[in-house]
């Protein structure tokens, strides 16, 4: 019979093969979620068409940079591949970054709306105003869990003329 492990002792044993097998990484990928924290640590995830990786630069090794990191930005980075424990996630713990320019993604999502712009969409005689009480609500999340019924506690209460359309 097979024996049982905690979550934390399978948490502990991909740990220690990432650790053992990703300790300096060089990757390339785009910025997103870019987050400064206000204790100095940088936290986003670099992605590419195909994958994310979430990433953390502490502040001891971002205090070296030479530009600011900022979201869309192609950044190339070295570093090693491990798991956060608490969260059961693995991430790239950043110790160099440079700057590789704007991403692919980036430069595609500019694209687009330069030419959504060209065509108007964005202008504002098109602009809808927002009207003073909303009579439907989308909601992008689980058609079964307890976010839903939450909301549609709250929306019976508060405001029961409230139609609500989901979406996961």
């Amino acid at each position: 019979m097979t024996s049982v492990l905690t979550v934390s002792q399978i948490t502990a044993q991909v740990k220690s093969v990432l650790d053992g097998t990703f300790r300096s990484v060089l990757v390339e990928g785009e910025i997103s979620n870019f987050l400064h924290h206000g204790s100095g640590h940088m936290y986003f995830t670099l992605k590419d068409d195909k994958a994310e990786l979430r990433a953390v630069m502490f502040q001891g090794d971002n205090s070296r940079l030479k530009f600011i990191p900022e979201g869309g930005m192609k950044v190339l980075v070295r570093g090693k591949v491990t798991v956060y424990e608490a969260r059961g996630v693995y991430q790239i713990i950043i110790k160099e970054m440079e700057a590789a320019g704007l991403g692919a993604l980036y430069l595609a999502f500019e694209t687009l709306k330069k030419k959504l712009a060209a065509e108007g969409l964005f202008a504002d005689e098109r602009k809808q105003p927002l009207p003073s009480y909303p009579a439907t609500i989308g909601v992008i999340t689980s058609g079964t869990g307890a976010a839903l019924q939450d909301i549609r506690n709250i929306l019976s209460r508060r405001a029961p003329h409230v139609n609500i359309v989901v979406r996961p």
